[in-house]
């Protein structure tokens, strides 16, 4: 079905080129001189290849229809955070396992045990997962606070239970849960 390139937003698939392509951000460009556009990120499901497509906001693309599959992370295969990563089927309980090549690096720092997360499927085969727009984790490792630090906007480095690195307040040390936005990498609050 066309839908107009205004209409695109992330983890959406379509057929562009002639090739199945899943959105992996968007933007509306608006210039001083000539007409608006929408710039898309897109990644080659079959290539694996991400190019930025310009797209004139009256173009229309097909949309294709994916299946997506609420399922819920069990552990990483290779143990050290490079995949393949194994994820459980929430209605028939059969495991799938997702290689780097569908599992993005900016989400699998984020991938903590029991962490539940859609995953789109199209004719069978895994395309990308979709993550909860936060997540709570458990700070590891991070330094004291200083004592001359006052109630300033500065931010400390963290690591969290998954071995991400995450900017967080200088008051939050080793072992409090925090909120972290999965899109952008920030810290929210604490859990």
């Amino acid at each position: 079905m066309p839908i107009k390139s205004t209409e695109l937003k992330r983890g959406q698939a379509l057929i562009y080129d002639g090739k199945l392509q899943i959105i992996i951000e968007t933007e509306h460009v608006k210039p001083g001189k000539g007409p608006a556009y929408v710039q898309a990120k897109m990644k080659n499901v079959e290539t694996g290849t991400i190019k930025v497509n310009r797209l004139n906001s009256s173009d229309k693309v097909e949309d294709v229809n994916i299946d997506k599959r609420s399922m819920q992370f069990l552990y990483d295969n290779s143990g050290q955070g490079k995949g393949p990563w194994v994820f459980m089927d929430n209605e028939s309980y059969d495991q799938l396992e997702l290689d780097s090549g569908v599992v993005m690096e900016s989400q699998s720092q984020w991938l903590k045990d029991g962490l539940e997360v859609t995953v789109l499927m199209f004719n069978g085969s895994a395309l990308g997962i979709d993550l909860p727009a936060s997540v709570e984790l458990e700070i590891t490792e991070t330094t004291d606070q200083p004592k001359a630090a006052t109630a300033t906007n500065q931010l400390k480095e963290a690591t969290v239970e998954t071995g991400a690195r995450v900017r967080v307040p200088p008051f939050i040390e080793i072992g409090q849960v925090v909120k972290i936005n999965t899109e952008s990498g920030e810290y929210l609050g604490k859990a």
